[in-house]
Order: structure tokens, then sequence, then C-alpha cells
């Protein structure tokens, strides 16, 4: 008696485990979901883009200085200013929400140009 007892509550238990798995599995290939994914993923390339840029950037104003400085070339002093990017671009560049922000009278919701999304990535585990 115990034996049975025993093998229907695990074969209860793991039904259960089975069906919840395939219904988290379900929620992530609907439309909506997999629409928010491929948001999150443009956004997380857009940044990893935008932090290349301007480490190249940087390496690109580091390899000239060092070039000026072997071959004996001094900038003039308003050359150093000329390196950088323009206020209004380093901002833009760094602040996502500063396009939105410079509009007269109007001021963004979020962070990003797009809803925020409150899916969470860690419910399978």
């Amino acid at each position: 008696m115990f034996r049975r007892t025993f093998w229907f509550t695990a074969g209860a238990a793991a039904g259960v485990w089975a069906t919840t798995k395939v219904n988290r599995k379900l929620k992530q290939l609907t439309p909506e979901s997999l629409a928010a994914q491929a948001a999150n993923k443009a956004i997380e390339t857009g940044h990893r883009l935008k932090d290349f840029a301007l480490d190249v950037r940087a390496g690109m104003v580091q390899r000239e200085a060092e070039l000026g400085e072997a071959l004996g070339i001094e900038a003039p002093d308003g050359a150093a200013a000329d390196r950088e990017l323009p206020g209004a671009r380093r901002r833009a560049a760094l602040d996502p929400t500063a396009p939105a922000s410079r509009r007269p009278g109007k001021t963004p919701k979020n962070t990003y140009p797009y809803p925020t999304i409150t899916y969470n990535r860690n419910e399978d585990h």
C-alpha cells in the first residue's frame, strides 16, 4: 500500500512539474514575448555598439597623440578640444533620452524610447 502511494505521489508531482514547464515555455513563445525579447536584444546590441564606438574613438585619440609625440608634432592649444565630440553630440551619445529631453514641453516617460517590459527572464530556473 505504501509503495502505491509513493509512486502515485511521485507521478502526480512529475505531472505538475511538467505541466508548469510546458506552460512557461508556451508563454515564452507568444508573439508579444518574442517581440519583447527581440526589442531587449536590439537595445543591448545598440548599447554594445555605442560602447564600441566610444572605445574606438578614445583609442584613435590616444594613438594620434602617441604618433604626434613620436613625430615631434605638437598640436595647437585648440586642437585637443577639436578631437572631443561636441557637447550636444556627446550627451546624445551617452544619454539615450537626450533627443526626447530637448523637445520643448515634452519629457521622456522612461529611459528608453521603447516601452518598459517587465518580463522575468529567470522564471525558468
